[in-house]
């Protein structure tokens, strides 16, 4: 009943960590009926590369088994001789044949991605030698499937196959009266035919099977909403520890901008809500720079420290507004304020005495 739960809460598609997670576990995509139609296909190949060098190949070998039956040695020596020589033919006749069989059979796997080798595959599953695990096994959705793909693909290239051979019915019939070259010939083509005839089929069969296992190693590995979070959690940290070190580096930030209010020229204020800390130098800076800003408390706060300093405070509610908006901590005054900005910064050098009072 947990189980039937915990599959229950997986409603969440898998994310890409979680597939990855699976390949590396050993579950992947994989389709029998794309290993049989690759496999197939490189019978077809094979055939039509090197089955006339096989056949002659063959017919090379076995010709003294039926012409000179007579002159085989089957005494122990000979025996021993006559078989090395046999396996030896047979071995280069064949061998191309099964090798392009062999590369198929590769081919197969690593189309449908690359293999993985994984311990867990190796360790036995006791549940696998239960009755009553098998009974599911064969009885179960997967069971069924597979008996439905069975007949389907039995049924599909029959019938495919079928459509081949039966208007070639009288000509099979007639080859008792043609030569060996003729019948080679016809057989070979009516070969290919039926070998295309069931690639065509299995090729639909792959197709389908291939998008049927895909969407079950997607259900299988679907995540419950906790999951996602958890994974999230994983690769992006704890959200609340990143608040936690997002506050501390503001809180420094924070110190470090108040540390330079005291040596700012002038703080311009919307009395309670906004200020705006310039600091300038007459002749050492092109324009005056910001090096604290703050909203509501903080705000008072600078206005707090710049009083405790001795820098003048200028209440300009629109400025105030304007270069909060405008600019950033250390960055200096936009042009379309400099008029603004060089009349408070006059002002409050004519209260210090630093330029003469007109």
């Amino acid at each position: 009943m947990a189980d039937d739960q915990d599959k229950s809460q997986q409603t969440e598609e898998p994310t890409a960590k979680r597939l990855e997670q699976a390949r590396q576990h050993g579950d992947m995509v994989k389709s029998q009926e794309v290993n049989a139609f690759v496999l197939l296909a490189g019978g077809t190949l094979a055939i039509a590369v090197f089955g006339k060098y096989t056949a002659v190949g063959l017919a090379r070998t076995l010709t003294i088994f039926l012409e000179q039956p007579d002159a085989i040695s089957v005494d122990g020596p000979g025996l021993a001789v006559m078989t090395r020589m046999l396996l030896s033919h047979l071995a280069v006749a064949l061998g191309p044949f099964f090798g392009v069989m062999m590369l198929a059979a590769l081919a197969g796997h690593l189309v449908q991605g690359m293999p993985v080798f994984s311990a867990e595959k190796l360790v036995p599953d006791l549940t696998k030698l239960s009755p009553l695990s098998g009974f599911k096994r064969l009885f179960g959705a997967d069971g069924w499937m597979n008996l439905a793909k069975g007949l389907m693909k039995m049924a599909i290239v029959g019938i495919a196959i079928w459509m081949q051979l039966w208007p070639e019915r009288n000509a099979m019939g007639n080859v008792l009266t043609q030569s060996a070259g003729d019948v080679v010939g016809d057989m070979t083509h009516l070969l290919f035919k039926v070998l295309m005839t069931a690639l065509a089929a299995l090729a639909v069969i792959a197709g389908l099977d291939y998008f049927w296992q895909r969407m079950q190693f997607l259900k299988r590995n679907r995540m419950s909403k906790q999951e996602i979070k958890e994974e999230y959690r994983q690769n992006e940290g704890d959200p609340a520890i990143k608040a936690k070190i997002r506050q501390i580096r503001q809180e420094r930030s924070r110190k470090r901008m108040m540390a330079k209010v005291p040596g700012a020229t002038v703080v311009i204020m919307n009395p309670t809500h906004y200020a705006v800390a310039l600091q300038y130098e007459s002749g050492n800076m092109a324009a005056p720079v910001c090096v604290a800003k703050g909203v509501d408390a903080l705000a008072l706060r600078i206005r707090a420290v710049a009083e405790e300093n001795d820098v003048p405070v200028v209440e300009n509610p629109p400025l105030a507004r304007a270069l909060y908006a405008a600019i950033d901590i250390d960055e200096p005054v936009p042009p379309e304020h400099f008029k603004a900005v060089a009349q408070v910064i006059g002002y409050v050098f004519r209260l210090q005495g630093k330029i003469p009072r007109n």
